[in-house]
């Protein structure tokens, strides 16, 4: 069998990685893989050392569609991929998550009657002013098989319609709806231990056996707003020099960009000039994982980032009002604060140094990709 695997952003090439790599150690005499690569975040630095560093296979197409509007983007990618999909003739195309890759990819095969095959489908976080979440619907009701990491996304999924009725052969007006755990669960616990043999970020930084806040900020949101990125700020510096805690912030191209234009004079000083805020250049998945498994705790923006704080047991804030990971909110990992300065603090003094939480097993035994490909076998090759 023959499928084709959409990614654009960088965490779709992360999740890739455990997709290529069950196919490559398990299925590689049944399923055969071509990467496409929108180009939708392409750079050396931020994207193409993360094939070396994870052992990605390289992408057999790469679009370069680059920056520009929703529509620009999204039109370029639609019509890159289709012309692919014409040419190789897979048996079904996978796609990741909730970007404008994700949509395109999934347009581009339920057109031409290849089945879509989304991983991480049902995540919802009901906020239809964000572009992901638009994505993220669209591609769902698109989709032949539905992978989805949480209990709460297949619920999701049964509010908007989906059915399962095993009886009846699956494709696009039938499809299939699964809670199969999430592959980057598998990641985290595959690749922390080769992080522990390949990163020496934290020997660099001189935070062995040292308490330290890792943060990252990066949403446009956040970034493109001075009141919110001057609120989150003024938060990180207060949170540091009160708790006497050094705050990690490995800086994403566009905020350290934005910052400069946001930031005012004397906020930007106060930052440089304090012991507290440790700014340090992008950093590649092994370097994430060792900071996130050593910091005793994490204040962040991204999706993935708070979940791998779940999985690596930290408490963490989320810099949105919302997530799509409510059952580490629920189960009290986590709080949302928004860009919210008094909240951000409150939430800092409940959560941090606070010996009562746990954390269940809420993302799956970590074969959630070996459970993927097994039933894309069995659903599509049928």
């Amino acid at each position: 069998m023959k499928i084709i695997t959409i990614i654009g952003a960088r965490p779709q090439i992360i999740k890739s990685a455990a997709i290529s790599r069950a196919v490559r150690e398990k299925y590689s005499d049944e399923l055969e893989e071509i990467i496409v690569h929108t180009g939708q975040h392409y750079d050396e630095n931020m994207s193409a050392v993360f094939f070396d560093e994870l052992n990605i296979p390289r992408p057999h197409y790469n679009l370069n569609v680059g920056s520009g509007s929703h529509g620009a983007q999204t039109a370029k990618m639609l019509a890159g991929i289709e012309k692919i999909l014409l040419e190789e003739k897979p048996d079904a195309l996978v796609v990741y998550g909730d970007t404008n890759s994700t949509v395109a990819g999934g347009l581009a095969a339920s057109k031409i009657y290849i089945p879509v095959v989304h991983i991480e489908a049902g995540l919802r976080s009901f906020n239809k002013r964000m572009p992901e979440e638009q994505n993220r619907i669209l591609c769902d009701h698109l989709s032949t098989l539905l992978f989805s990491p949480t209990k709460q996304g297949v619920e999701n999924l049964k509010r908007e319609g989906f059915r399962q009725d095993d009886a009846i052969k699956v494709d696009i007006d039938h499809p299939k709806v699964y809670h199969c755990g999430d592959i980057m669960y598998d990641n985290s616990l595959y690749f922390s231990k080769v992080s522990d043999d390949k990163s020496s970020l934290i020997q660099e930084l001189d935070l062995t056996d040292k308490p330290f806040i890792l943060s990252t900020v990066h949403r446009n949101d956040n970034t493109d707003d001075p009141k919110r990125l001057t609120a989150i700020f003024e938060a990180l510096l207060e949170i540091g020099s009160k708790s006497q805690t050094p705050i990690v912030l490995p800086l994403h191209p566009r905020t350290k960009k934005m910052m400069d234009v946001n930031l005012s004079v004397e906020l930007l000083g106060k930052i440089k000039n304090s012991a507290f805020i440790k700014i340090i250049p992008p950093v590649s998945f092994l370097d994430v994982i060792a900071l996130e498994k050593n910091a005793d705790f994490v204040i962040t923006d991204s999706g993935g980032v708070q979940k791998e704080a779940f999985f690596f047991q930290k408490p963490c804030i989320i810099l949105r009002p919302e997530t799509e990971w409510i059952e580490i909110v629920k189960n009290g990992n986590a709080i949302c604060c928004d860009a919210d300065k008094n909240k951000i603090h409150r939430a800092f003094e409940q959560l941090y140094k606070n010996q009562n939480l746990t954390y269940p097993n809420l993302f799956g035994d970590g074969k959630a990709a070996e459970f993927i490909c097994q039933e894309i076998l069995n659903q599509i090759r049928c």
